[in-house]
């Protein structure tokens, strides 16, 4: 992994000369994406993350907090959270942003003594699921570090509408796997990530692996674009 997310974030904190990330899925072409946009303040949020910030509670955990910024708006209202990312780099900029309690860590690698009251996965959360399959290991994860009145705030989008539309308003979608398992490529300064799984997950899909994992799931919140905002607590 050369950690080019992280970099470009880095880069960004460090004013070392940042450029766009490209990225690009098994079913979209190239998309170019300012770094910026990954330090925006509270007020350039989308609803679903201005929403999710206000509904946390407690001691708080951030997954795959990326620049930080969701964490530092916690922070700074006095809340108590951890942030965690696979990126040492990003991490890196976190720090020199002023996070307190920030570490290197796969969620699947925590400690599940450290029980938290809200855990956030925002920015497309389910995407750290990688596939259909993996869900129900993640959400057994993510329940075994949460307090028995804690929740799960977390975000995706049902991607549907990027398959074609037939004369019968039907949609054509790939007959092998779950639609919404895709593979995603980053580029930066001329270097290429190797390709990774990304899950996008529909509401209900979501809802239903809940349920499996003993699980309760609420839609809090839909956006404009065929994204959503879920609650999960422990039944």
């Amino acid at each position: 992994m050369k950690d080019l997310f992280g970099k470009a974030i880095l880069d960004y904190q460090t004013n070392n000369s940042p450029e766009d990330l490209i990225t690009e899925t098994s079913i979209s072409e190239a998309d170019e994406m300012s770094v910026a946009y990954l330090f925006r303040p509270f007020d350039e949020m989308p609803v679903i993350e201005q929403k999710a910030l206000h509904l946390t509670k407690g001691k708080i955990l951030d997954v795959g907090c990326g620049s930080g910024t969701h964490s530092i708006y916690l922070q700074e209202k006095g809340f108590d959270v951890t942030s965690i990312d696979i990126s040492e780099n990003a991490i890196k900029a976190c720090q020199l942003r002023g996070l307190k309690n920030v570490k290197v860590k796969d969620v699947l690698d925590l400690d599940e003594n450290e029980k938290y009251d809200t855990i956030l996965l925002l920015m497309n959360g389910t995407g750290i699921f990688e596939t259909l399959e993996n869900c129900s290991r993640y959400l057994l994860k993510l329940k075994s570090v949460l307090n028995e009145n804690g929740q799960i705030l977390i975000d995706s989008s049902d991607i549907i509408y990027m398959f074609d539309e037939d004369d019968d308003g039907g949609r054509w979608i790939p007959s092998d796997g779950y639609y919404g398992e895709l593979t995603f490529t980053v580029q930066y300064k001329g270097e290429t990530e190797e390709s990774f799984p990304w899950l996008y997950m529909d509401y209900n899909t979501l809802q239903n692996a809940c349920f499996d994992n003993g699980l309760k799931c609420e839609l809090i919140h839909e956006g404009d674009h065929f994204d959503y905002l879920a609650k999960i607590s422990i039944i």
